[in-house]
């Protein structure tokens, strides 16, 4: 539906921005639901990013998401936030409240709820957790699984420190090593992530020697271009359970749709396949 001028208005704030597919995902919702309002794209330069932040209340947003390379940016802009976006340290999610920010990290809650919506039978206390990368991903991914009860966390990247800086910050059972060591890992693992770049479009390979791995094992790569990764048909020729990293990129939208826009909205194959079959906004 075409938004009136009474309409609640949201975006997302990035630079840049044209490649993010959430314009095309909250518009969908907007427009299943019947929604009197928008949701548009902002690209925002990282100089004018704090002056930006702090402009979306006076302009009559209702919120805004929020990605590269503005996560932390917002986290320092916002009056209050959630503690899970403090234990993550950056935020992806702006409500406006009483004229002042908010700031959520909806990102773990989206990583859980896609591989829950998968595959309904996986718990994060089925055993061990396997995650490749340390960037912002891999610290959402890290705190969920924690705070869901993993029994412990395997985290691997090519540079140690960075894994320790995480560990050290989140608390809890998290054991580091290097990516050279995933295999020594799998043998006990219940669940592996790939949380890096590699095996995306564009990029370089994902090496990793699935053998050790319980044929039970859940396999979830946040890379969804392409779809399905050489990680995860590897692991589904073998047999292992698998979840594309798309879901991840709709879930996590859910909160602030409905902080926005008053419901709670659905992730379904239609918009799936909405998502991926239009180009980008």
């Amino acid at each position: 539906m075409v938004p009136s001028g009474a309409g609640r208005v949201a975006g997302v704030i990035g630079w840049p921005v044209g490649h993010s597919r959430s314009p095309r995902l909250h518009g969908y919702w907007l427009n299943q639901y019947s929604i009197d309002g928008a949701y548009v794209p902002l690209p925002v330069a990282p100089e004018t990013a704090e002056l930006a932040f702090q402009a979306l209340p006076a302009l009559g947003f209702v919120g805004a998401n929020v990605t590269v390379p503005h996560k932390e940016t917002a986290f320092r802009a916002c009056a209050t936030v959630s503690e899970r976006a403090r234990r993550i340290g950056a935020v992806n999610t702006l409500i406006v409240r009483d004229g002042a920010l908010h700031g959520d990290n909806t990102d773990g809650f989206g990583f859980l709820e896609n591989i829950y919506q998968k595959v309904p039978t996986w718990s994060p206390t089925d055993g061990p957790a396997v995650v490749l990368g340390a960037g912002g991903a891999a610290r959402a991914v890290c705190a969920a699984l924690l705070d869901a009860g993993a029994p412990v966390v395997h985290l691997l990247n090519r540079t140690v420190e960075r894994a320790e800086a995480i560990a050290a910050d989140l608390g809890g059972p998290i054991q580091c090593g290097s990516m050279d060591t995933t295999e020594a890992v799998l043998g006990e693992a219940g669940l592996l992530v790939n949380t890096t770049s590699l095996g995306m479009e564009g990029q370089p390979p994902l090496s990793v020697d699935l053998t050790p791995l319980a044929s039970g094992a859940l396999v979830t790569d946040l890379v969804y271009a392409p779809l399905e990764t050489a990680l995860l048909a590897e692991a589904r020729a073998r047999g292992n359970p698998v979840v594309d990293g798309l879901g991840m990129l709709l879930h996590q939208g859910r909160p602030g749709f409905e902080a926005w826009f008053g419901m709670m909205p659905e992730v379904t194959d239609a918009l799936r396949r909405f998502v991926l079959d239009g180009s980008p906004a």
